[in-house]
């Protein structure tokens, strides 16, 4: 932990927005400590659906602002992690029976206007939601909609014979974790004291400032101070404010549980397709680590932040009889490999449903004494441009310069948007032994530095021991010492998804030598 007097920063909340946050600040020159009570986007931030989209169906909500603002910021993003998040395309099957939630705006106001629609989407409307989408925040890299004809096309193989037409339009794929250790891992660059497994039990204003007590994952604790205290504690974020920083108010948060299951995969191309179902509500098919198709999410009330998430075999299900509507060989519980669930902190504005909640972001100051600053909702899409709000909130209270984050790239982000393949062939001239998939795998989690992860290596031997899946020594040394990874979870679920392709005794003897090497980098 830092020897330094005074912070001029706090946060709490090692997710994509503190460490969103973190880095911004620190590149300001803002003095930073970030304290993360599990591992660096070990909650919600991993467990997203992996996407940077503007959110095409909270144009049914009237979320113009926020979906402006998100579709503005995809563009901005994929300058700034090419090896990370890339374009892909989203093919939306139509169907004249396609229904509304009742719960949106829109399903209501086309209710009193024309009845006869029975809360039905006529194609009309969705070509008008979609070319909304593709000029509210001037697109200038991605392509724009198109209508498809799916007889006879890729498209149209894996679906029920009674889908004829679709419409195809574009967003992005994002590796959530990485983006999350990614931005941590700048922040450290710039300055920032990056502290995981490090709990915050209690911060009280004393003297001017902040006075933030820490316990870390060997129950040692210490004192240290801020000027400013930031909350960005995601579900926890009422928790913090009620039990930890001792404030009297009714700002909270509501808890969403998004789930998603992965398959085997099950179709040939690589676009994605946005199903809208019966009961109005949508979920997304996406082709997933090669080999696999991600299905999600759900949206469920979750009443407690201490209760970890699963997807439940009710949720499972949903998603299974869902998608099973749309396609012509139906799936079933045999299909799923693996389930994971999240949950997002929404702010909580008294919406009717959870799929209804607003997914923006609120902030907001108490400036009584030295000043802390609460964070609620928001979206991955938008983590870039909240950071910057958080800054400007905060001029008044800090010698805060201009903002710097757009378009600058983060760690091994340094090469243009087209430019994958150039790095995987680069990557396989100098080192002769990498398979183009093995290669393909390095250059997507750390893009120009792959070849820091392999260092001087001649041969595979070269890199240490073998785990499995192409994982080697080297590599979970690099995730060790550069990336915040401590557990066999943090390399095989959440910096990496080998843990799909690994078998449990090659995860287990995983454990064991990450058990021991801790030991070791830790003398080092």
């Amino acid at each position: 932990m830092s020897k330094q007097e005074q912070f001029d920063l706090f946060i709490i909340g090692g997710g994509i927005n503190g460490c969103g946050i973190a880095r911004d600040a620190a590149g300001r020159g803002l003095s930073v400590c970030l304290a993360e009570m599990n591992d660096i986007g070990g909650a919600t931030s991993s467990a997203s659906t992996k996407l940077f989209h503007g959110g095409l169906r909270y144009l049914e909500y009237f979320e113009f602002s926020l979906v402006r603002h998100a579709l503005k910021e995809r563009e901005t993003l994929l300058k700034a992690m090419p090896h990370i998040s890339w374009p892909m395309r989203f093919v939306l099957p139509y169907h004249p029976d396609m229904r509304f939630e009742n719960t949106t705006p829109t399903s209501r106001l086309l209710n009193m206007v024309m009845p006869w629609l029975k809360h039905r989407r006529p194609s009309w409307l969705i070509r008008f939601g979609l070319f909304l989408y593709d000029h509210l925040g001037g697109r200038k890299v991605l392509p724009g909609t198109r209508s498809l004809t799916l007889e006879g096309r890729p498209e149209g193989v894996p679906l029920d014979a009674k889908f004829k037409h679709a419409f195809e339009y574009s967003d992005c794929w994002v590796e959530d974790n990485r983006l999350v250790v990614l931005n941590a891992r700048d922040a450290q660059i710039l300055g920032a004291q990056v502290l995981p497994r490090t709990q915050v039990t209690r911060a009280a204003r004393v003297g001017g400032g902040w006075e933030v007590t820490l316990r870390d994952q060997h129950d040692r604790s210490e004192t240290v101070r801020a000027k400013t205290l930031i909350n960005a504690a995601g579900p926890w974020a009422g928790d913090i404010i009620q039990n930890v920083v001792g404030l009297n108010s009714s700002e909270n948060v509501r808890l969403v549980r998004g789930s998603h299951i992965v398959t085997k995969k099950l179709y040939d191309h690589d676009k994605c397709y946005f199903f809208q179902g019966e009961d109005g509500r949508i979920i997304f098919a996406i082709p997933y680590e090669g080999d696999f198709t991600l299905i999600g999410t759900t949206d469920a009330d979750h009443s407690d932040p201490s209760v970890q998430p699963v997807c439940t075999d009710e949720e499972r299900d949903y998603l299974i009889a869902f998608i099973n509507t749309f396609l012509k060989a139906p799936i079933t519980t045999d299909d799923v490999v693996w389930s994971y669930s999240g949950v997002r902190p929404l702010y909580d504005d008294g919406a009717a449903s959870a799929s209804a909640a607003t997914r923006d972001y609120v902030l907001t100051v108490d400036s009584n004494g030295p000043p802390v600053l609460n964070v609620f909702g928001g979206k991955i899409t938008t983590y870039r441009c909240l950071a910057e709000d958080v800054l400007e909130k905060l001029g008044d209270h800090l010698d805060v310069s201009a903002p710097w984050t757009a378009g600058v790239p983060l760690p091994g982000g340094d090469f243009p948007i087209d430019g994958v393949s150039a790095q995987i062939d680069s990557l396989t001239r100098r080192y002769g032994f990498l398979t183009e998939s093995w290669a393909r795998r390095l250059v997507r989690a750390y893009g120009t530095e792959a070849s820091e992860v392999l260092g001087g290596a001649n041969t595979a031997s070269d890199l240490g021991r073998s785990f499995g899946a192409t994982l080697t020594e080297a590599e979970v040394r690099w995730l060790m010492e550069h990336e915040f990874a401590s557990s066999v979870d943090d390399v095989v679920w959440r910096r990496s998804k080998l843990g799909l392709r690994m078998t449990q005794t090659e995860i287990d003897a995983l454990a064991r030598w990450m058990a021991n090497a801790e030991i070791n980098i830790a003398a080092e």
